[in-house]
């Protein structure tokens, strides 16, 4: 944090300088209205710009945070929340700290989930991942509303078996890393995700 904001200052006296120092000038140039004003719309696109830069640093430095307390794989970082909640404040949860539940794509993202769920939160069995049919009933959307192409239902027990009744998706340990339909209102821990750029 340091670091961004000493890195705009650097930044912001490099440009400032160029405006003058605000002192009369010694000649008699004409004033030119047009001159300053392109200058203040460059200027204000210029501190535009560092703000911007600023706040991808931050993000990037936050990531790292997360990828640091959790696991990188498959250009995501992943973080278990031992801390149970409904689906709906989960996602929130994950939402506030830049990513969204845990969306596993494919065979290797899903077992890639299991295998680090059960490292960093051993003895739990059950966490919510960002799957849910709340919109329509059997069809199955990540928390984006972009519909799943992969899923890796418990076969051996009929899932999904909830109707309208259990619309939000889990992990379950127990069974391999099989997924089970569930009511959204269950507390559980959670996985987060957060897109590596």
């Amino acid at each position: 944090m340091a670091r961004t904001a000493l890195l705009f200052l650097l930044v912001l006296s490099t440009v400032l300088p160029n405006r003058g120092s605000g002192q009369p000038s010694r000649s008699r140039k004409a004033p030119r209205a047009r001159q300053s004003d392109v200058g203040d719309d460059d200027l204000k696109s210029q501190i535009n710009k560092l703000w911007q830069e600023v706040n991808s640093l931050k993000e990037m430095q936050a990531l790292q945070t997360v990828c640091l307390r959790g696991t990188k794989a498959n250009r995501k970082c992943y973080l278990t929340i031992d801390e149970p909640k409904h689906y709906h404040e989960a996602n929130e949860d994950c939402i506030a700290q830049g990513g969204t539940l845990a969306i596993p794509r494919d065979l290797n993202e899903n077992n890639d989930l299991q295998e680090y769920a059960k490292r960093s939160s051993p003895g739990s069995k059950e966490f919510w991942i960002g799957v849910t049919d709340m919109v329509k009933e059997g069809q199955y959307v990540d928390v984006n509303g972009m519909p799943i192409s992969y899923f890796n239902w418990d076969r051996s027990k009929r899932q999904p078996t909830g109707g309208k009744r259990e619309s939000c998706v889990m992990l379950s340990l127990s069974t391999q890393g099989k997924w089970h339909d569930e009511v959204c209102r269950s507390v559980k821990k959670y996985i987060c995700e957060y897109l590596i750029p």
